[in-house]
């Protein structure tokens, strides 16, 4: 499998942690960066994780920072990602198969290595389910497509 990868500082050695053992596992890993611990800004690592996804140069994204979050928001500013906050195995499961997620976001500050690991194993491994789930997810690609909402019409509760 194709990944992109990318982190903050706060995410560097979960990171440096997860390229190594994904290319022992035999994917192949594009790392956008950061390259060190000293204090970055997350969001252009971020972006060119998702802008490699979209762009098919990447099957899978993984971004982390800290607690992920940020990451995450970032991530998904790129038109066509569906990146999700998976902190523990249950999330990383159900944001595949029920959302098609194709950027998994973590945290360093969060998550240790073989947690991360397995993280990652069941986000790799998970299908879509497709079904009423396809339905959901083209849902949210109509409203990113409609940009910021401007002059739509209101929400109906």
């Amino acid at each position: 499998m194709r990944i992109s990868i990318g982190s903050d500082h706060a995410g560097f050695d979960l990171k440096a942690h997860l390229v190594a053992w994904l290319q022992a596992a035999g994917h192949a890993v594009t790392d956008h960066g950061t390259n060190g611990t000293e204090s970055v800004d997350y969001p252009e690592f971020c972006a060119a994780v998702g802008r490699a996804v979209v762009a098919g140069r990447a099957d899978i994204g993984i971004v982390m920072g800290g607690s992920g979050q940020g990451e995450q928001l970032a991530a998904n500013k790129v038109s066509g990602v569906r990146a999700a906050l998976c902190n523990d195995l249950y999330l990383a499961r159900m944001a595949r198969e029920h959302n098609d997620a194709n950027v998994l976001s973590m945290g360093g500050r969060v998550v240790g290595t073989g947690l991360a690991e397995e993280i990652v194993t069941v986000f790799l491994s998970t299908p879509f389910a497709g079904g009423r789930h396809q339905r959901r997810v083209d849902q949210i690609t109509a409203i990113e497509r409609a940009g910021d909402g401007v002059g739509a019409p209101p929400a109906v509760d």
